[in-house]
């Protein structure tokens, strides 16, 4: 599917993060999935990213992801593309969950740089090296050093540019220099994963986001791009700012994204289910707050 597809934007160009929903026994409900993968389609979304940490993939289980990407594709057929979540820190396990998810019918795969461990840069080059040789699928690099404890530094990232199935990053950094020398110098595809840094990447040369907050409101990211690519910036800017009062109260209020998308998408009477231990559920207040975030941004 992806062959078919702009270059520049291998996966897309408006990308959602989508939670993984669970049912009130907290197993996995596949047909909330199926749901909640079609109205993100329908809404504004060519492009989903499954078992990333937004969709819990610390604690599902190797069977539950591939069965996730399974069912999401029998709901989205070709309207979308997938990338499945694949990352760990475990080189052979990556390998194994990059091919499970190519075979369940993934267009691609997000792969995190190993955490924990912390490996130099040497190291962390050999592990995206061995899993896009062994993927039959191009493959999204995934930078997130707040949580992994580990850049991908830019002259990593140009090295493995290089490499014909490394076409994408979704980009976590916090690092404009360095993802504008990356962008200067490679033709890597890069997909913001900061909700506040959706207009700011494109504006200099970014493919689309990775949104999690777009699993409440698809459509508005869709717009801010669709503002930009028409030439109408200033209402891009204006669409980023009115959005910017959820983003923060979703991504940078003291709570997982996962946490909060959520609790907001359960009161929208959406599928979500519980989050899995060790997270806790956002408390009622919090979840009040969200969804008056959320309606003041609908009603405008």
């Amino acid at each position: 599917m992806t062959s078919t597809r702009d270059p520049a934007r291998p996966f897309g160009r408006t990308l959602c993060a989508m939670i993984t929903p669970f049912t009130e026994a907290g197993t996995l409900d596949l047909d909330g999935a199926r749901a909640l993968a079609a109205r993100l389609v329908a809404e504004g979304c060519d492009g989903l990213v499954l078992n990333g940490t937004t969709g819990e993939s610390p604690t599902t289980t190797d069977r539950e992801k591939t069965e996730l990407v399974a069912a999401v594709r029998e709901a989205v057929g070709d309207e979308a593309t997938l990338v499945a979540g694949v990352g760990s820190a475990d080189t052979r396990h990556t390998v194994e969950l990059a091919l499970a998810a190519q075979k369940a019918g993934a267009d691609g795969v997000l792969v995190v740089t190993p955490y924990y461990s912390r490996p130099p840069q040497e190291a962390v080059e050999a592990h995206f090296r061995q899993v896009a040789d062994a993927s039959g699928v191009p493959v999204m690099l995934y930078d997130i050093p707040g949580r992994t404890g580990t850049r991908i530094e830019p002259d990593t990232m140009i090295r493995l540019a290089e490499h014909p199935r490394i076409v994408a990053v979704k980009d976590c950094s916090y690092d404009f220099l360095g993802t504008q020398k990356v962008l200067g110098r490679t033709e890597l595809a890069y997909y913001t994963g900061c909700d506040e840094h959706v207009l700011a990447l494109y504006a200099i040369g970014a493919a689309g986001c990775v949104s999690t907050v777009g699993n409440a409101v698809p459509g508005h990211f869709a717009a801010i791009l669709d503002a930009f690519d028409a030439g109408d910036t200033a209402r891009a800017r204006e669409l980023q700012l009115r959005v910017t009062p959820l983003i923060e109260a979703m991504m940078a209020a003291g709570l997982p994204g996962t946490v909060t998308a959520k609790a907001l998408l359960a009161r929208l009477g959406l599928p979500a289910g519980p989050v899995r231990a060790p997270l806790m559920a956002a408390g009622r207040e919090t979840a009040d707050g969200l969804l008056a975030l959320y309606e003041e941004l609908t009603a405008a």
